[in-house]
């Protein structure tokens, strides 16, 4: 078999690859010309979706892809070919998403933000500490991800909610609810995590209407996509204190335009989509597990729905 990998990072997956599977051919380059002229040599891509887009507009189609990337939007752009198979990264996130969740809710607890302007201020802050015990925690999109993050934050003593596409029984979840639910379960937590995937049905779901049904004392925290939110509602409600804080990871348009109403947004953290790199070495292993199951015509790990999105 022969594979073309699209990636910036494609001499760390070459090694990796070479090293997982070295009877694999394998092609790859940092010139988009030559990627385009090796694509049709390659029944099998791997790489990050914006490259794998742009030579399947150049009208090169694989048999298989893999992305690197959870998200695969680039990839369903309109008038781009859909007749082949497309799988996306799944495995490989949950713990370092995890992480990334755990540190915003303990930091929001723990007031470090506020207690930095103390120390500028020089202004002793003995301010007792909060704790995440006891906390009721929203997760929208309990998937692969959803589901990793849920289980780190089980021993904190947290009760947990989830949102899914339907209701649905699903530990260590109480209540597992369908996405028309959301107004309802938003005014009930103390965290609201995004973690929903780019799919028309997530487009502008956390609106004016939402925010106002927010506890005031409540963080919400998007890790998931740029096109739930709308923008300057979260401005406006963060002013208005609909809710206490947002952490946002992701935004419509990255990088953020230097004038976005974001970047001086009072109780507004930008973290810059860096909640979860993917891991190159754990990207391969998943990789080369879809390759044996290929090879052997068995299904795939991450395989997309078109229609669906993900």
């Amino acid at each position: 078999m022969r594979v073309l990998i699209a990636e910036h990072d494609h001499a760390r997956y070459c090694q990796l690859l070479h090293e997982a599977l070295p009877e694999l051919s394998v092609l790859t380059s940092d010139d988009s010309a030559v990627l385009a002229r090796q694509a049709p040599q390659c029944d099998i891509w791997l790489g990050q979706p914006d490259l794998l887009a742009s030579l399947l507009r150049q009208g090169h189609t694989p048999q298989w892809m893999q992305s690197t990337w959870a998200g695969i939007t680039p990839l369903l752009a309109a008038g781009l070919p859909r007749d082949y198979r497309l799988t996306r990264a799944v495995g490989i996130f949950g713990q370092v998403m995890a992480e990334y969740v755990l540190t915003y809710m303990l930091g929001h607890e723990r007031e470090v933000l506020p207690r930095l302007v103390s120390q500028v201020e020089r202004r002793w802050d003995e301010r007792p500490g909060r704790s995440l015990q006891g906390r009721k925690v929203l997760i929208v999109g309990t998937g692969d991800i959803g589901q990793r993050v849920a289980e780190l934050l089980v021993p904190f003593g947290v009760t947990l909610y989830g949102i899914a596409s339907s209701a649905r029984t699903q530990a260590p979840f109480v209540e597992v609810a369908g996405l028309a639910e959301l107004s309802r379960l938003v005014a009930e937590v103390d965290y609201v995590l995004n973690l929903l995937p780019d799919t028309p049905a997530t487009h502008d779901l956390y609106d004016a209407a939402l925010f106002q049904r927010f506890q005031p004392t409540a963080l919400f925290i998007n890790a998931g996509r740029g096109a739930a939110v709308v923008d300057a509602d979260l401005v406006e409600a963060l002013k208005l204190g609909h809710l206490a804080g947002a952490v946002i990871d992701v935004c419509r348009q990255e990088p953020l335009p230097p004038r976005h109403p974001f970047w001086t947004a009072w109780g507004l953290l930008l973290t810059g989509h860096s909640s979860a790199p993917t891991s190159p070495l754990a990207m391969v292993q998943l990789f080369a597990e879809n390759v044996r199951a290929y090879a052997s015509g068995q299904g795939l790990r991450g395989e997309v729905d078109f229609q669906r999105g993900y």
